[in-house]
C-alpha cells in the first residue's frame, strides 16, 4: 500500500512544474465562482477542505520533487555514453570495434583484437589486444574520431616486433597467456575457463568463440575473436 502511495507521489512531481500548478489542478471552475479568489481555493485544497487529488503539503511536494530530479540526474550518469556514439565512421576496423563496443563494455563479450602494421618508426609489428581492458583502461574517442590509430603495444595480451624481435605477452583481467603450447598461442579467458584458439588453422578457436577477418587499407591484418562470455557453473 506504501509504495503504491509513493508511486502516484512520484508521478504527481513529475506532471507538475511547481506546487502550485499541482493545487491549480484540483481547482474547479465552480471554486472560482463560489470562493471569488484563487489563494483561498489553493489553500483549501492544500487543508484537504477542497479537490478530490491526493492531499500533499508544500514541503513533501518539494521535497519529492528534489528526489525525483536526483534520481532522474543519477540515471543519466549511469547511462555512460559510448565513445563510438554520435560518429561517423567508415574505416572497417573502427566499424567492427564500435558494434562491439557496448558488449564489451557490460561484460556479455570479450574480444581479443590482431593487429599487424606497421609503428610510426616504420617498424612492422603485430600483437594481440584484450578490447574490453584496452576500454577500461584508455579513452577511444581519439580512435572513433580518427585522431589516434589502434595498434599492439608491449603492454597487450601479446605483442612481436618483427625487426627488433622483441617479444612480450601480459596477462589482462580477463585473460591468461599460454605461450608454452605446441599449436601456437592460446588465450583462456577467466570468467568461465574456456581457451581462445587463434591458430588461424584451427577448425574453431574455441567454445563460445567466433572468428572474423576484417579489411581495411590502413592496416595489413586484423583479426577479431569474439568470446560470449559464460559464467562458469
Amino acid at each position: 500500500m506504501e509504495e503504491e502511495v509513493a508511486t502516484g507521489s512520484d508521478n504527481i512531481v513529475t506532471e507538475f512544474n511547481t506546487y502550485e500548478d499541482f493545487l491549480d489542478s484540483q481547482i474547479t471552475s465552480f471554486d472560482l465562482y463560489y470562493l471569488e479568489d484563487q489563494e483561498l481555493a489553493r489553500q483549501l485544497v492544500e487543508l484537504g477542505y477542497r479537490g478530490s487529488g491526493e492531499v500533499l503539503k508544500r514541503e513533501e511536494f518539494e521535497a519529492r520533487k528534489q528526489a525525483a530530479e536526483a534520481s532522474r540526474l543519477s540515471k543519466r550518469s549511469q547511462q555512460k555514453k559510448l565513445a563510438s556514439d554520435d560518429k561517423i565512421i567508415k574505416e572497417p576496423l573502427l566499424q567492427a570495434l564500435a558494434a562491439r563496443e557496448a558488449g564489451n563494455r557490460n561484460g556479455k563479450m570479450t574480444s581479443i583484437i590482431f593487429i599487424r602494421d606497421h609503428n610510426s618508426r616504420g617498424q612492422e609489428i603485430s600483437g594481440y589486444i584484450d578490447y574490453a581492458y584496452r576500454l577500461k583502461t584508455e579513452d577511444f574517442e581519439p580512435y572513433f574520431s580518427g585522431k589516434k590509430r589502434l595498434l599492439p603495444r608491449p603492454s597487450d595480451l601479446s605483442f612481436y616486433n618483427w625487426e627488433t624481435a622483441t617479444s612480450t605477452s601480459n596477462p589482462t583481467p580477463n585473460y591468461q597467456v599460454i605461450a608454452e603450447n605446441a599449436s601456437g598461442l592460446l588465450f583462456k579467458n577467466k570468467r568461465d575457463r574456456k581457451i581462445i584458439n587463434v591458430d588461424p588453422k584451427a577448425d574453431s578457436p574455441g567454445d563460445n568463440s567466433e572468428r572474423h577477418v576484417i579489411s581495411s587499407p590502413k592496416y595489413i591484418q586484423i583479426v577479431i575473436y569474439d568470446h560470449i562470455n559464460r559464467r562458469k557453473t
